[in-house]
């Protein structure tokens, strides 16, 4: 479910104007990140900005691993480990049915969603989180947050947030050298990218390039794998998002 313009709840429901809770001024939160700059400290970074907006527990997932075997997709989080074990794969079913599309029109926008009731959560934590995706070079991370039941959610501060984490992550020197490493592709996979994107079928490419049809297949295939698209159409559509192609 989708934020509406008003501002709601925890459990989604809509709070007037005068009932929402108080949150340290824009201006302090900038002066506090600025102060974090290059301290490569991405955990107090995430600590801080969920503070700002009301939020118990945070968990920081780079979308590109989701689908590997294991936790590695979590950077930094302060969710019970249990719920990040139990929740991981459903993260990563959901990010695999979800289009490019889709996953453009998701960045900076806050979503909820329910966990699953046969999750134990600590007292009080409402069941229902909130979810943001934004970029840092190539990589789409989602910042998930957890709430204490009650506690009021303003659209305007989940969107502040979103783009404070991405400034947050972006100047965290160990996540932007990881981001750079897992996402290089190849001059040649580059290439392949370029042509699919200009329209040319792989025995075409083949031709351009001096080399056969499956080994285009094959790059095309690891540029689909690297980016965590699914089609050439998402791997164009990537391409271009990202300045690629």
């Amino acid at each position: 479910m989708e934020l509406s313009g008003m501002d709601v709840s925890a459990q989604g429901r809509p709070i007037p104007e005068n009932d929402r809770t108080p949150l340290m001024s824009r201006d302090e939160l900038v002066r506090r990140l600025s102060a974090l700059a290059g301290s490569q400290n991405l955990q107090v970074i995430m600590r801080l900005l969920a503070d700002h907006v009301g939020a118990s527990h945070f968990l920081l997932a780079r979308y590109d691993l989701i689908q590997e075997q294991g936790l590695d997709f979590i950077v930094t989080s302060n969710w019970p480990f249990d719920l990040v074990r139990r929740l991981g794969s459903e993260l990563a079913s959901a990010y695999t049915r979800s289009t490019e599309l889709e996953k453009c029109f998701s960045v900076l926008t806050p979503s909820f969603a329910i966990l699953p009731d046969e999750i134990v959560l600590p007292e009080k934590l409402s069941r229902q989180y909130c979810a943001l995706t934004f970029s840092v070079g190539r990589t789409r991370f989602s910042l998930m947050l957890l709430f204490v039941e009650g506690v009021i959610l303003s659209q305007q501060h989940l969107r502040e947030i979103g783009l404070l984490a991405a400034y947050g992550a972006s100047f965290v020197e160990s996540v932007e050298s990881r981001t750079e490493r897992d996402f290089e592709l190849t001059e040649r996979e580059l290439e392949c990218l370029f042509w699919i994107a200009e329209g040319k079928t792989s025995d075409e490419i083949a031709v351009i390039l001096g080399i056969s049809r499956n080994t285009i297949n094959n790059y095309i295939t690891s540029v689909m794998r690297k980016t965590a698209t699914k089609t050439r159409s998402e791997a164009i559509a990537y391409a271009v998002r990202n300045n690629l192609v």
